[in-house]
């Protein structure tokens, strides 16, 4: 039996936490005398990764051979060396959608919902204008047709243009002084008192009250499963803290959770003689909720308010009629007259350069969602997630099976809470470890058994590694260490 202190350090990454980045292996923590447990344990987890590997291997190939079809890139001559009609590049659409959501499950990736959506957009955080998706530029055949004969359940109201997978939650900061962030803040809790003290934001309450809605305002949480228990990452946002004055010229830091992981997958719109087939996939990381606008395809350019063209409006209705009623005054004042055109000047050049910073932070926004935040597209988002399903499959059955190996004998429940348990309590991850997985992946590898009663025991060491056997990787690995032979 291994010693208690050998640890497994593993790189999880689950829909309730943050991926953990531990190394796989860490045999200098184990004791000299448990020297030959050590190897076998080392060995039993290089055989079960090369397994693992072997076994997704033709399934991740067929996905890769069905994406060289549709790359954005290289995809169109691909399909015309082929001479497939359109009912069989739509089959091979279906297979690739198909093969891309079972890649997604395995990786802990989930369909981003409405009310997902409803709560990340709640409020406000670096971005200040309204990002629209240019719908005309969004093809919307493919993922009708495919959620039509493949229906799920959630779907949001976009999922008919493009589909956001999302994964982990984590944590954002930005420390700065917030100048006009908190002077528009500071206008705006003036205008609600004003409301409120005339009765007029009567109206709109009795609005609300006819259509029930959750205020997501108040529970920015983020239910990643039924059976998992809700998350709460608090936002601090300028809106809640309170103003004055004196900490205009003081820093402050504001806070926002994000989405460690997100995947955008869409096509463009083609035209009528000639249909675009390559399908987008791109890889992004540690997104703003309140932001998540800058992930998007397609968006048009952000333009004034609608707000901001009211308050135009009302400037230049005021201005005139202030101005025509100053000069039909019998003695019209210049000095007056100047001082009402500089003030409605002047305003609505507040509003334009202000409109003009928020494009400017816009466009550092994208810039760095690019370059910092995007990881990889196309081919190498799909290498990546299939790399991330291989690494989950071994880590979820090396776990298990110490597991087995240090309790003896254990039922599937208390196996799940163990597990559980034992991620918890090395790394300070919660997750909703998938022991049915597990056990089912053991059991095809032959190294463990039931007894009469349903209980999961595991085979010896040496034994297991004797019942996997030779890999193929193990194999190569003795040939080029011994090239002579």
């Amino acid at each position: 039996m291994l010693n208690r202190h050998l640890r497994i350090f593993v790189k999880l990454r689950t829909p309730c936490s943050c991926s953990v980045p531990i190394v796989l292996y860490h045999p200098t923590r184990c004791y000299n005398e448990h020297e030959a447990d050590r190897n076998e344990f080392l060995k039993l987890c290089k055989k079960v990764e090369y397994t693992v590997r072997a076994w997704y291997l033709l399934q991740f190939e067929d996905l890769m051979q069905l994406y060289s079809l549709f790359d954005p890139v290289s995809g169109e001559k691909r399909l015309e060396q082929q001479n497939l009609t359109e009912a069989e590049i739509e089959t091979l659409e279906f297979n690739f959608m198909t093969y891309l959501f079972q890649v997604m499950e395995k990786s802990n990736f989930k369909l981003l919902s409405d009310e997902e959506y409803d709560i990340a957009q709640s409020g406000k955080y670096l971005l200040n204008l309204p990002i629209k998706v240019d719908e005309s530029k969004l093809d919307k055949k493919l993922l009708t047709k495919y959620f039509k004969e493949h229906p799920q359940d959630n779907l949001p109201d976009f999922a008919d243009k493009y589909i956001i997978f999302r994964r982990g939650i984590g944590i954002d900061r930005t420390t700065d002084y917030f100048v006009m962030e908190k002077v528009d803040v500071m206008i705006s809790r003036a205008w609600r008192s004003l409301l409120s003290f005339t009765r007029i934001d009567r109206l709109f309450s009795k609005k609300q009250h006819l259509k029930p809605k959750k205020d997501t305002k108040k529970t920015d949480e983020i239910n990643e499963d039924e059976e998992e228990p809700e998350l709460f990452v608090e936002r601090i946002r300028l809106e809640k803290i309170e103003l004055s004055m004196k900490n205009l010229r003081s820093k402050m830091t504001i806070q926002e959770p994000t989405f460690d992981r997100m995947i955008v997958v869409y096509r463009r719109a083609g035209t009528k003689t000639k249909p675009d087939r390559g399908i987008f996939v791109k890889h992004f990381k540690n997104i703003p909720m309140a932001d998540m606008e800058i992930v998007l395809p397609e968006k048009k350019n952000p333009t004034l308010t609608p707000m901001d063209w009211v308050k135009f409006l009302i400037s230049a209705v005021i201005g005139l009629v202030t101005l025509v009623g100053s000069l039909e005054m019998p003695k019209a004042d210049v000095w007056v007259v100047i001082a009402i055109l500089s003030g409605v000047l002047g305003y609505c050049a507040k509003i334009y350069f202000t409109f003009q910073q928020n494009m400017t932070i816009y466009q550092n926004l994208i810039t760095k969602s690019m370059y910092d935040k995007q990881l990889d597209s196309g081919k190498g988002t799909l290498l990546h997630l299939c790399d991330d399903v291989i690494q989950q499959e071994v880590k979820e059955v090396i776990i298990c099976y110490y597991i087995l190996m240090e309790q003896g004998k254990a039922t599937v429940q208390d196996l799940d809470l163990r597990c559980e348990e034992l991620i918890k309590e090395e790394f300070g991850a919660e997750c909703n470890f998938d022991v049915h997985d597990a056990i089912k992946k053991l059991e095809k590898l032959s190294i463990v058994h039931r007894d009469s009663i349903g209980r999961i025991l595991c085979v010896p060491l040496k034994r297991a590694n004797e019942i996997i056997g030779t890999t193929t990787e193990e194999l190569v690995m003795r040939a080029q260490q011994n090239p002579a032979s």
